[in-house]
This record gives C-alpha cells, structure tokens and sequence, in this order.
C-alpha cells in the first residue's frame, strides 16, 4: 500500500495569467498546493496575497529558500523569465514556464542542460496539447486519417491588438519578447510539431501595421519594434517522415479575425480544426473531417479524452491538465512533456522566422538539441 504523500508546494511569478488561470487550476490538483506568490510591485502583491491567503515574496531570493516551495510557475512577462528561471533551478525548483520560454532558444538550451544536471522536472504551458478536440485530432492523424499530409495550412487571426489606442507596453517591444510571434507563434509552431513533424526550413516576413502606441502615464506616442503580423512558409516532416509544406499566417490586429484555424489536407482526406471564438481555449473549438470524395463530418473527441472539471474561463481546463502532467513527472522523475525540448523546437523556429525576415532567405532548421 502506497503512503499518502503531501502535495508539492508551488509558487506562482506573474499575477496575471498565474492569478486568473494557473491559480485556480492549481487549488484543483490534489498533488499540487499553492504556497505562495511573487510580484515585483508590492502593492499589486499584497492584494492578490490578502485575497487568497498566500504568503507574498516581491524578494526572489527570499522565495527560493523558502522550504516549502518545491516549484515554481512562472508565468511573468517573457523579458525576465530566463533570469529568473535559471536562479530556481540553481536552488533546485522544478519549473512550469510560460511561453516563449526565454528571448533566444540558446537560453532554452541553457535551461535544458542545467534542468538535466539538477534532475529537474520543467514544463512548458503548451496547453493545446492537452485539449480534448486537438489530442482527438493527434490521434485521427497518428491512425491516419488524412493518409500521407499533403499541406498544412495554419491562420490564427486575432484582434487583440487592433485598437490603435490600447497602450504601450512590453508587448510594443520586440527585444522584451512582445509581437504575435511570442504570443502566438511559439504555439502555432509547437502545434505543427506535435501534429505534423518538426520544421526543416523557413521562410517569413513580417510587418508591424500599428507603428506607435500612446504612452500609458504620458500619452504621447511611442514606437513600437514588434511584429503584428507573421506570415512563414515551413516545410515539415523529414527522419522518415513526408515532407509536408505548410503556410502559417499570424496576427493580432484582424478587425472581425475569423480565429484559429488549421486545415491539414492529405492523399486520403482532410481535418479541419478551428474556432471563431478569440478569448477561450475550449468553448467554440470544432473538428472536422472527411474521406476522398465525402462531405466533411463533424466529429466529437473520445470520451476518455474528455476534462474531469471544466470551468466557465475554458483557460483554465487544459492549463489543469498539463499541471497535473507535471506532477506526475515530479513525482516519477520522468521526463515532462511538452518540457524544454519541446519549447526549445518552438523557440528556434520563431527565432530562425525573425531571421529570415530580415535576411529575406529561406532558412534550414536544426533537428536536434
């Protein structure tokens, strides 16, 4: 008979989506217990800390000596998240990062070989990973279903940013990590490479439609260096797998924006994946396929691929799901999946996609970490 073990304690940095979703989802596992918070800005950290009854660190430091927190949730703005993540693993905290990971996949790389070093479990919040109608989509492909992929085609077209006014911030800023590439391509790029095979080569360009933005104290306009629009051509597949072409079209300034679409047509069929709806991960999302010669077909996922809670923010139920994947690689010593490797793929990609633009070259991807 196995002893009752006592929850992992963890820390959430970051108090916007760590406080709206990976809170929640966190009081939901049973082997994971919300211990404490982080914020750089005191009085942000003592509202959200007297609010949900958790001690409160603005001291970095001070967090990862507290023995009661066995890993830490990252989920801060991208421009100091390898920083940070690299002074928790040194004090040996299993991670969950948001993504991107870092600014550049070399400081993933660095994450990944220390992670190894220390035995440690890191997460990455690839959450449509753990989706119901995307794992039932992985599992149609890997049965088959399309036969050999013939094309891929991804838009997710988004209005987030479209309002000219919403103000400047460290989304405006290429070199803290903002643009559609961060928000959206780290996960257009992990989808494609869970569902299709890696990236072989890239070609992009990209464009930043709403030049400045009114300073949020001043008002007065500042420039703004990141992208709001990405349009790549991948070739995917490869180590024994087709090659497929696949054109990946991202934005965040679409007025009306149809969603997040992905079509994969093959020699056998076609599979529709996608959803109008621009604030939920869950509620609205579709799948479709069709044989050669046949409509499409609406299809439901798997029962056993269904969530045991769901909640009215559809953000929160994956992002549960992937918690509790990262528990069990904690508990096991496994290694996690999606973890660094995984964001690793993502990031070089997104990298070698900036790079292309403004080389204006097709560019080959390494394969392997």
């Amino acid at each position: 008979m196995n002893p009752i073990r006592p929850p992992i304690g963890v820390a959430i940095a970051g108090l916007g989506f760590g406080e709206s979703v990976h809170l929640p989802a966190l009081k939901a596992n049973p082997d994971l217990q919300p211990v404490a918070l982080w914020h750089p800005r005191r009085e942000r950290l003592e509202k959200a800390s007297n609010q949900h009854e958790l001690i409160g660190y603005s001291d970095w430091s001070a967090l990862l000596t507290d023995p009661k927190i066995e890993a830490v949730i990252l989920a801060t703005p991208p421009g100091p998240r390898f920083e940070l993540a690299l002074e928790a693993l040194k004090a040996g905290k299993h991670l969950l990062l948001e993504k991107p990971v870092a600014l550049h996949a070399d400081q993933v790389a660095e994450l990944q070989r220390l992670a190894i070093k220390q035995r440690l479990s890191v997460a990455v919040d690839f959450e449509y990973r753990a989706v119901p109608l995307f794992m039932q989509a992985k599992r149609l492909l890997d049965q088959g279903i399309v036969g050999t992929p013939w094309l891929v085609k991804l838009d997710w077209l988004m209005s987030s940013r479209a309002n000219a006014s919403r103000p400047w911030n460290w989304y405006s800023q290429s070199e803290a990590g903002g643009g559609v590439i961060g928000a959206l391509g780290t996960h257009a790029i992990d989808m494609l490479h869970w569902l299709c095979g890696p990236t072989r080569q890239v070609s992009a360009l990209l464009s930043t439609s709403i030049q400045t933005r009114p300073d949020p104290s001043s008002g007065e306009p500042c420039d703004v260096s990141s992208e709001d629009v990405t349009l790549a051509q991948l070739k995917l597949g490869g180590n024994e797998r087709p090659e497929i072409p696949a054109q990946v079209s991202l934005t965040a300034i679409a007025l009306q924006g149809r969603g997040c679409w992905l079509e994969i047509y093959g020699s056998n069929g076609s599979l529709l994946l996608g959803s109008d709806n621009q604030k939920d991960y869950v509620h609205g999302f579709g799948l479709w396929a069709a044989a050669a010669g046949e409509p499409l077909r609406s299809i439901s996922a798997d029962l056993d691929l269904a969530f045991p809670t769901t909640w009215t923010d559809g953000r929160i139920a994956p992002v549960a799901r992937l918690q509790g994947w990262w528990a069990e690689s904690m508990r096991s010593g496994q290694p996690m999946l999606p973890g660094l490797a995984e964001g690793w793929a993502s990031q070089q990609v997104c990298d070698k996609i900036r790079d292309s633009a403004r080389s204006g070259q097709r560019l080959e991807i390494q394969s392997t970490l």
